[in-house]
C-alpha cells in the first residue's frame, strides 16, 4: 500500500479564518464560564479583537497568492479584497449588535404573549434572557464567510455555505420585540436555505461525474476539453447557481428577503444586508470567471434575464412598501441584480466594478439600518413609514443623514451609489451586455421614488401623534454611522484609491 500524503496546509494563509474560528469557539465557553453580568461586554470585546487580529493578519498577508489544503482553498487577489470587505464591514456591524445588547442591559428582550380563555383575560408575559451568545455565532457565521469567497473546491465552498448560514438562521431568531415574526422570518429562511443548500449539493455530485473532481480548476479543465455528456455539466452549472443565486437574493430565489429583513433584529439585518451580500457574490464571481468561463455563451443569456428580473422585481416591489425595513429588503434586491450586471461582463473590470460596489453598498446600508435602529417609541423600533413623518423637524441632522443615504441608494451623482453604478455599467458596455445596462437604467430611475417618497414624508409632513421621539445614538451606533457615512461620501467624491485597489486584486488563481 502507498502511503498516505497529506496536503500541503499554509497556516499563515488561513491565519485570518482560524483566528474568528478560535475566538468563537472561546465565545462559546465564555457563555459557560462568565457570569452573567459581565459576559456581554467580554464577548463584545473578544469579538471584535479576533474580528481586527483577524483584519491585521490578513493585511500583513495581502500579497499572499497560493492555493493550499491540497487545492481546496485559494488565496488571491479577490479573496483577499473580498475578506478584508467582511472583516470590516463586521466590525461595523459589530457596533450595533453590541450597542442593542448594552442597551438592554446585557440581553436581547424576548417578548412572549401567552393568552388565558377569552380575549379579555389575555395576559402578557414578559421575560428577560441573556442572549450573549450573538457574538459567537456572529463570529462563526464571519468565518464562514471568508472560507466561502476563498474556497477553490465546490465542496469546500457547500461546507462553508453551511458555517455562515446555519448562525444566520439563529440570528434572525433573536429579535428582542415581535417575537413570533421573528421566529417565523428565521423558520422561512431556514427551510429555504435547506432547500437552496441541497440543490447545491445535488450540482456539486453532478459536476463531479462530469470533471471527475470538484475543485474549480479541474472543472474549467473539463469545460475546455470535455469528455463526458455535456447534460451532467448543464444539470450541475444550473443546480450550484439556484444555491448561488438564493444566498446573493436575486429572482426568482429572492422571496425570503423581506421577510427576513423585517422580522431579525436590525442590526443583524445590517449584518446580513452588508457581509453576507460580498460572501455571496464573492463565491457567484469565482465560480463563473474560474470553472465555468468557457460556457460563458451558454449561461450569460440566463443569468441576464435574472439580473433583470431581479432588477424590476425589486424596483417595483420596492414602490409597493409601507414597511422602511422591507422598503430597503426590495431595494437590496434591485441592488443584486445590479451587481449582477457587473458579474456578467465577464471581464477583469467587470470582476474590479463588482468588489467596488459591494463595499460602497455594505457601508451605506449598515448606515441606514443604523438609522433605522434609532427611530423607536416604547413599542419599539417605528418602522411603518407613516410614523417618520415630519421626523425632519423633530431630528433634522438624522433626517438629513438618511436623505443622504437614501439618495446615495438612488444613484445620485457625487455618492458612493453612483460611482459604482456607473463602473458596473460601464464594466458590462465593454464587456458587450449593453441590454443589461438599458435595463439598469430604468430601473434606477423607478427605484428613485421610492427613496423621494421618503425624503418628502420626513421633511414635507407636519408631525402627527404617532411620530416617535428619535434616540440619542450610543457610542457604538455613532461609529458605526459615522464610518457609514464617511465611506459613503469618499467614495463618491474620491473613488480613485479603492477602484485601484480592486483592479490590482482582480485577478483569480486556479
Amino acid at each position: 500500500m502507498g502511503e498516505l500524503k497529506l496536503p500541503e496546509i499554509d497556516y499563515g494563509a488561513l491565519a485570518p479564518m482560524l483566528i474568528l474560528f478560535g475566538v468563537a469557539c472561546v465565545g462559546v465557553l465564555i457563555e459557560v464560564l462568565v457570569p452573567r453580568r459581565a459576559r456581554n461586554l467580554v464577548q463584545l470585546v473578544l469579538a471584535l479583537l479576533g474580528v481586527v487580529a483577524a483584519l491585521t493578519v490578513l493585511v500583513i498577508n495581502r500579497n499572499t497568492r497560493i492555493v493550499t489544503v491540497g487545492g481546496a482553498v485559494a488565496i488571491d487577489g479577490p479573496s483577499v479584497f473580498l475578506q478584508g470587505a467582511i472583516l470590516v464591514l463586521g466590525v461595523v456591524s459589530l457596533f450595533l449588535i453590541g450597542e442593542r445588547q448594552v442597551e438592554q442591559g446585557g440581553a436581547f428582550v424576548a417578548q412572549a404573549a401567552v393568552v388565558v380563555g377569552s380575549d379579555k383575560d389575555a395576559k402578557q408575559v414578559t421575560g428577560q434572557s441573556g442572549l450573549t451568545e450573538v457574538y459567537p455565532l456572529a463570529t462563526f457565521a464571519l468565518g464562514g464567510m471568508l472560507l466561502f469567497v476563498a474556497a477553490n473546491d465546490l465542496l469546500t465552498m457547500f461546507v462553508a455555505l453551511e458555517v455562515f448560514s446555519l448562525p444566520l438562521y439563529l440570528l434572525c431568531a433573536l429579535a428582542r420585540r415581535r417575537r413570533l415574526l421573528s421566529q417565523e422570518a428565521a423558520l422561512k429562511y431556514f427551510l429555504l436555505g435547506s432547500y437552496a443548500s441541497a440543490f447545491f449539493l445535488f450540482g456539486v455530485a453532478m459536476l463531479y461525474g462530469f470533471a471527475g473532481s470538484v475543485q474549480l480548476g479541474a472543472i474549467h479543465a473539463a469545460v475546455a476539453n470535455p469528455q463526458r455528456s455535456p447534460v451532467l455539466l448543464y444539470a450541475g452549472f444550473g443546480l450550484v447557481a439556484i444555491g448561488l443565486l438564493f444566498k446573493s437574493a436575486l429572482a426568482p430565489f429572492h422571496v425570503w428577503t423581506p421577510d427576513v429583513y423585517q422580522g431579525a433584529p436590525t442590526p443583524i439585518t445590517a449584518f446580513m444586508a452588508a457581509c453576507t451580500k460580498v460572501a455571496a457574490f464573492g463565491a457567484l464571481l469565482r465560480v463563473l470567471y474560474t470553472a465555468f468561463e468557457g460556457v460563458r455563451w451558454d449561461f450569460q443569456p440566463v443569468l441576464g434575464t435574472v439580473a433583470v428580473l431581479t432588477m424590476f422585481l425589486g424596483a417595483i416591489m420596492a414602490v409597493t412598501q409601507t414597511d422602511m425595513k422591507r422598503l430597503l429588503a426590495y431595494s437590496s434586491i434591485a441592488n443584486a441584480g445590479y451587481l449582477m450586471v457587473g458579474v456578467l461582463a465577464l471581464n477583469k473590470d467587470g470582476l474590479a466594478s463588482t468588489m467596488f460596489y459591494l463595499v460602497a453598498y455594505g457601508f451605506s446600508v449598515v448606515a441606514a439600518f443604523a438609522i433605522i435602529s434609532l427611530v423607536r417609541d416604547s413599542d419599539g423600533e417605528a418602522t411603518h413609514l407613516s410614523r417618520w413623518a415630519g421626523i425632519g423637524r423633530k431630528s433634522p441632522l438624522l433626517a438629513g443623514i438618511f436623505t443622504f443615504i437614501l439618495l446615495t441608494f438612488a444613484g445620485i451623482p457625487l455618492t458612493s451609489g453612483f460611482t459604482a453604478k456607473f463602473a458596473v455599467f460601464g464594466a458590462a458596455i465593454d464587456g458587450g451586455q449593453t441590454w443589461l445596462v438599458i435595463f439598469g437604467v430604468i430601473t434606477s430611475m423607478l427605484l428613485a421614488f421610492p427613496y423621494l417618497r421618503v425624503v418628502v414624508l420626513m421633511w414635507l409632513s407636519e408631525p402627527g401623534e404617532t411620530t416617535p421621539a428619535v434616540s440619542i445614538p450610543g457610542f457604538l451606533t455613532s461609529a458605526a454611522l459615522g464610518l457609514g457615512v464617511i465611506v459613503t461620501v469618499v467614495l463618491g467624491v474620491a473613488p480613485a484609491p479603492l477602484i485601484d485597489l480592486t483592479r490590482e486584486a482582480s485577478q483569480f488563481v486556479r
